[in-house]
């Protein structure tokens, strides 16, 4: 008896492919997927590919199609209002203490590798493995006994930092068939096969649209000044401003400034010169490990701050339930609320949060 595996399906070639791939395999595959759109939200845009929006009805529709095309059994979830409480009230809450969140992370974290598989459990589907269309790779490290979460073989499109925060349980029971694929492949294997959607664009974000759409916070007027208490101009709401932003600002000076601090409690973004974004240190909490149970008080790794970043040489320092990250060289502007990932070559150590210096001590 072949094994079951339930393929996360978004309707995208990536997730399209994999459940195609595993059917080829000799898998018994089964389709689940999510309704995580939640109407009570008015006037959403419809444009782009994102995964939350009212586009999500064409998406199931094609899931379904897609399911009966290859010959196996879908599912579609409604997860809308666990999602309404946990991503997008995590991602308003976020936003309004002035940090920069990472929905992604979180959805990744708690509803397609969390509550979808339980509700697929509850409805009586019993599997053996859970895939997704993610650019990542698993292997069992047969020295430790643990599974390693590893970058997939395509560096353009990795999304082992959106994965970090997965579990031993999680990976011991993950597929993901394309980690040792590039896209281009991925799509051209996917035009062979004749998938109606080998060219459809990736999802670029979880929304498309303007985030104050969900954030549906009131306009509340401060200013934007230098570190010195000089003001040099007005905004109507800290929230749209990211650590590290440039443009946008919408004020004049000599040289570029960009954002060095969001201060929520007294309405005020604080902008600076390129040279005032340059730090060696930053600290996280909300740590989450994967290469080992307990990490050594001290170790050399490669960190990224952002998923687009380049992984750069740093020592971290364990400090009681907190990390003291030294980077090597400079860099700009760390943002409060995103996620920051160790790697060891490939292999992803672990991460955690990005939080401001102050509240490190």
């Amino acid at each position: 008896m072949s094994d079951v595996v339930v393929v996360g399906l978004s309707g995208g070639v990536d997730s399209s492919l994999s459940a195609l791939l595993l059917k080829e395999q000799g898998y018994d595959v089964i389709g689940i997927s999510m309704s995580i759109y939640n109407q009570d939200i008015p006037n959403l845009v419809t444009a782009g590919n994102a995964c939350y929006g009212p586009e999500e009805k064409e998406d199931i529709k094609n899931i379904q199609e897609f399911g009966k095309k290859i010959g196996i059994k879908t599912y579609v979830f409604d997860c809308s209002e666990e999602y309404k409480q946990t991503v997008l009230a995590y991602f308003k809450s976020e936003y309004a203490a002035g940090r920069t969140p990472n929905p992604c992370v979180k959805c990744n974290e708690l509803m397609k590798f969390g509550l979808l598989t339980q509700k697929a459990k509850k409805e009586g589907i019993n599997y053996d493995f859970f895939a997704t269309g993610h650019y990542a790779r698993v292997e069992k490290d047969d020295k430790t006994s643990r599974y390693l979460l590893k970058k997939g073989m395509d560096a353009k499109k990795d999304q082992s930092y959106f994965l970090y925060r997965l579990s031993q349980d999680q990976l011991a029971h993950i597929l993901f068939p394309l980690g040792n694929y590039t896209k281009e492949q991925v799509r051209q294997i996917a035009r062979e096969k004749g998938l109606t959607v080998a060219d459809k664009a990736d999802s670029q974000d979880f929304y498309s649209g303007d985030y104050n759409d969900l954030l549906q916070l009131p306009p509340r007027r401060g200013n934007i000044m230098l570190m010195n208490g000089k003001v040099l101009g007005t905004h109507q709401g800290y929230w749209n401003y990211t650590i590290g932003q440039r443009k946008g600002l919408g004020i004049a000076y000599p040289e570029p400034l960009f954002v060095l601090d969001v201060d929520a409690h007294k309405n005020i973004v604080w902008v600076g010169t390129a040279a005032d974004t340059q730090k060696t240190t930053c600290f996280i909490n909300d740590l989450h490990w994967i290469k080992f149970a307990t990490p050594p008080k001290e170790f050399k790794a490669f960190a990224k701050q952002r998923s687009t970043a380049k992984p750069a040489s740093v020592t971290v320092y364990i400090e009681n339930e907190k990390a003291r990250v030294v980077y090597d060289e400079p860099q700009k502007s760390f943002t409060p609320g995103q996620s920051m990932v160790f790697y060891d070559d490939d292999v992803v150590i672990g991460g955690g949060v990005i939080i401001k210096e102050q509240q490190s001590s």
